[in-house]
């Protein structure tokens, strides 16, 4: 099962393997990513990183199975790169029946992009994007880590419209 999909530009890194893997009780985390999938270097480097007996696939946005994710008896978690990322997978079949809940983790601040919360920056494209996402079905929130409170897409909305 789909325990949580996660949009995250740093992918793997701390949060994911010390906060969410293990509140997920994930025994294995999909890193569904064009740029990293064809880098033998990042993948070995999120491979290596994961906690003993947590599996690791790192795959094109687009060669993902997400039929057989949601299937797998194991607790998954799925780690994108982007909204656009998002919105790809949406299209190839990671639906709000696999996975209910989109979660925002770390998307960096860049010129074209208004603060959120301290590590969640978002440009209009990408509020738009969630909108869609959320009008297909999906809970879209922002926290770093599980302790965090949830920021939910209307709050989302608010925040960005005041940056």
């Amino acid at each position: 099962m789909i325990a949580l999909a996660r949009i995250d530009e740093r992918l793997v890194h701390g949060q994911v393997l010390v906060g969410w893997v293990p509140h997920l009780e994930a025994r294995r985390v999909v890193v569904a990513d064009d740029e990293a999938a064809a880098s033998p270097l990042a993948r070995a480097a999120m491979t290596l990183a994961l906690p003993p007996g947590t599996e690791a696939d790192v795959s094109p946005v687009g060669d993902v199975d997400w039929g057989a994710l949601a299937a797998s008896p194991q607790r998954i978690l799925v780690v994108l790169r982007s909204v656009a990322a998002a919105e790809r997978a949406l299209a190839g079949g990671l639906t709000p029946a696999r996975t209910p809940v989109l979660n925002l983790g770390n998307l960096h601040h860049s010129a074209e992009r208004r603060p959120i919360t301290p590590s969640v920056f978002l440009s209009g494209p990408e509020v738009e994007g969630l909108r869609r996402l959320a009008a297909a079905g999906f809970r879209v929130e922002a926290r770093a880590v599980p302790l965090d409170d949830a920021v939910d897409l209307a709050e989302i909305e608010r925040r960005w419209g005041e940056g």
